[in-house]
């Protein structure tokens, strides 16, 4: 199992939900709030294919947080 921490001040919880759902049939996803972060915790078959699919996911929650961000500003 491989734990991720999407830090509050830079991703938006509901583009973390997003990626996760994009994901969703790679692997196993539990979500869990704390006061600075959101974290989820994958399963997948490896540990290099859970290391893998922890670096897409938070490039895509980020990339997705960044252009909600942008549309927000226009």
């Amino acid at each position: 199992m491989r734990e991720l921490r999407f830090d509050k001040t830079l991703y938006e919880g509901t583009q973390v939900d997003a990626a996760l759902e994009v994901f969703g049939r790679y692997g196993t996803f539990e979500r869990a709030e704390e006061a600075d972060a959101w974290i989820v915790r994958i399963e997948s078959g490896s540990k290099a294919r859970e290391r893998r699919l922890a670096g897409e996911i938070g490039n895509y929650a980020l990339g997705l947080t960044m252009k909600s961000r942008r549309g927000a500003s226009s």
